[in-house]
């Protein structure tokens, strides 16, 4: 019996030993390298330019809409309570309408933006991936995550942008 315990105790140091190994943690500043890629500005730059023809559209239907809310306004004295309820109708619809083009709008602009970055946030993983591999860290987490307590180690955003052959 004492020789199990003895050989039990062994058996936790060992385990202990093993468990205790430092796990190698590097930092990556997940934003910066993204900025640096030609690709994410490429992306940000076709999404900003889709985003203000849709803003343009919507206003140009605003502005007439308001453009029709002064003119009704102003006539409704000399209208029929018919006419101007029809009129209120009108400009109800076209409310309406504006509200849902800004709703598609948006919609768009974020399956849009989502298939655009789909492949920019592969290559980047890929290449974390390659640099954890590579210099055999265990974790890397974002310098910018709020979450952190300790931001110690080594940083890994130099070997990121060198696989990406950004700077």
């Amino acid at each position: 019996m004492k020789k199990l315990s003895v050989l039990f105790a062994a058996v936790m140091m060992v385990v202990s030993v093993g468990m205790a190994k430092a796990q190698k943690i590097a930092t990556l500043d997940v934003v910066g390298v993204l900025n640096a890629m030609p690709e994410k500005k490429k992306a940000d730059t076709d999404l900003k330019a889709y985003l203000d023809v849709k803003q343009a559209e919507i206003k140009k239907k605003a502005d007439a809409g308001q453009a029709k809310l002064k003119q009704y306004s102003e006539e409704a004295p000399k209208k029929s309570a018919d006419e101007n309820k029809a009129r209120e109708g009108e400009l109800a619809k076209l409310q309406e309408e504006i509200q849902q083009m800004n709703d598609k709008a948006q919609k768009d602009f974020v399956a849009k933006q989502d298939l655009a970055y789909e492949p920019i946030e592969k290559k980047l993983n890929e290449a974390v991936s390659k640099v954890a591999k590579a210099n055999g860290y265990d974790y890397i987490m974002d310098a910018n995550s709020a979450a952190f307590v300790f931001k110690g180690g080594p940083d890994a955003t130099a070997a990121v942008k060198k696989e990406l052959n950004i700077q």
